[in-house]
């Protein structure tokens, strides 16, 4: 008998499901794909903002020390004095006046320190200290 291999003549009563569990995983993610592009939420005409600034005034004010010293409220040049009239005026017109003091590192601590004995006479609770942000 010629030709006859051990192997070859044996019957396979198995079927192979690998085919069938790949086309059973990409219709699941098609179909899991469809779901989420179909579901997006409620189409609504949004209003349109308008391009103009807001005439709003920021209420925040700042207070700038520079390295030589010079105080700037806003961006204008103050002395205490003018400093302590001023702050005075706004903290009668907005009793929660927020300020915010920038000051240089290479000044004189004291100065920042009068700045902020000004701010805790005047009874001006909501403050900030500018620093500059950490690069790590």
């Amino acid at each position: 008998m010629a030709g006859a291999v051990g192997g070859e003549k044996d019957v396979y009563d198995e079927i192979n499901v690998t085919p069938m569990l790949d086309l059973a995983y990409v219709l699941l993610v098609i179909f899991i794909i469809m779901t989420t592009a179909t579901v997006q939420g409620i189409k609504v005409d949004l209003p349109k903002a308008s391009a103009q600034p807001s005439l709003a005034q920021n209420k925040t004010k700042a207070i700038t020390i520079t390295a030589d010293g010079t105080i700037y409220l806003d961006t204008f040049p103050v002395t205490m004095a003018e400093l302590e009239t001023d702050l005075r005026q706004y903290k009668a017109a907005d009793p929660d006046l927020p300020v915010i003091i920038k000051a240089d590192a290479a000044i004189q601590y004291q100065r920042v320190v009068d700045v902020l004995d000004l701010l805790g006479r005047l009874d001006i609770t909501q403050l900030g200290l500018v620093t500059q942000k950490l690069v790590k």
